[in-house]
């Protein structure tokens, strides 16, 4: 139990850490106007962007998880074929302009993922410190400040590197007055639990998570907007798989799992690098980077299936892999209901 709860906050911390560190990295390594990024940037984004969506590939060679896929093979298989084809052709037989315009949805999305996994990764930090669920207040709070940030970066598409004007400019203003009211409301929220139930681990990785958007609305450089968001997000999810892929007993086993989750990575990561920068290509080059953003939805759509706790097959998994993170439900209970915990670990 003792060891269990030390492993929990090994995480927690190091999660907290991470974060933070990424969000900072990105304001100081930001390049000034329209000049390319530092190599250091560069290597992050790549970890925090390529690398971790390809690491999504690592999970099908797990056999309880083909397991799961082979039932639901729609969500799993078919789905994020479709995405893949649907946004590759899309992708060719298009303008680059009009292209544009169709990043900006596809961003919405990728923002949501974002905003889904700060609130499993507070979740996961109420389980870690074994202290209550989280509220439905403090959920509230992590939505509302994910959605003012993705209302934020919609009004501004020039911090996504979008040449486009969707005409909407005055909606940042009030987007940054929701997300400093949904903070404070947070900040509330979280200050009305009992001591005993809100210690400093738990407390400093939720907000974290609360303020995790507060760079859309303080920088106009897109990599400090935007580049330490992604490369947070990604640096959380690939300590979690990789925590999945180093457990069990050491072993050939534990080393053969390391290694393949390692190659997958980055292999797929650096498929998925090179395809990501042909937007303003050739048609056949922007079929490619159409198969990109095709591959990052389908993450997307995975993810929100494998990792969403309040369901029985992921929160088995997680119990199994990482008990630490996710002990055990009292003997005769099933799986959370709804209002308990809706934790998406993306």
């Amino acid at each position: 139990m003792v060891e269990g709860r030390t492993a929990g906050r090994r995480w927690l911390w190091t999660t907290v850490l991470l974060t933070a560190g990424a969000l900072a990295a990105a304001v100081v390594m930001a390049p000034s106007g329209s000049d390319s990024p530092q190599r250091g940037l560069t290597w992050l984004l790549f970890l925090g962007s390529s690398v971790h969506v390809a690491s999504t590939a690592w999970l099908y060679t797990l056999s309880d998880v083909r397991s799961h896929i082979d039932r639901h093979r729609l969500r799993y298989l078919w789905a994020p074929l479709g995405l893949v084809v649907v946004a590759a052709v899309t992708a060719a037989v298009i303008s680059p302009s009009a292209l544009a315009w169709l990043l900006l949805p596809y961003f919405a999305w990728q923002f949501f993922h974002f905003q889904k996994q700060n609130l499993g990764m507070a979740a996961l930090a109420a389980t870690s410190h074994r202290v209550t669920a989280l509220r439905p207040s403090e959920r509230r709070a992590l939505t509302v400040a994910g959605g003012a940030g993705i209302a934020g970066l919609m009004a501004h598409p020039g911090l996504l590197q979008l040449r486009i004007d969707p005409g909407i400019g005055a909606v940042f203003t009030v987007a940054a007055s929701v997300f400093a009211g949904a903070v404070a409301f947070g900040v509330l929220a979280l200050a009305r639990r009992p001591a005993s139930k809100r210690p400093v681990g738990f407390c400093a990785l939720y907000l974290v998570a609360l303020l995790f958007s507060l760079p859309v609305f303080v920088f106009s450089s897109p990599y400090a907007a935007v580049g330490g968001m992604t490369v947070a997000h990604g640096l959380q999810y690939l300590l979690l798989v990789g925590l999945i892929a180093g457990g069990g007993r050491p072993g050939t086993t534990r080393l053969r799992r390391l290694f393949l989750f390692f190659d997958v990575a980055l292999l797929g990561g650096l498929a998925l690098s090179a395809a990501s920068h042909l937007h303003g290509a050739s048609p056949a080059g922007r079929l490619l980077f159409g198969a990109y953003l095709g591959a990052v939805m389908a993450h997307f759509v995975v993810d929100a299936g494998l990792w969403r706790l309040r369901d029985p097959f992921p929160r088995s998994f997680m119990t199994r892999r990482l008990p630490f993170l996710v002990p055990p439900l009292p003997t005769g209970v099933r799986t959370l209901a709804p209002d308990r915990s809706s934790a998406d670990i993306r």
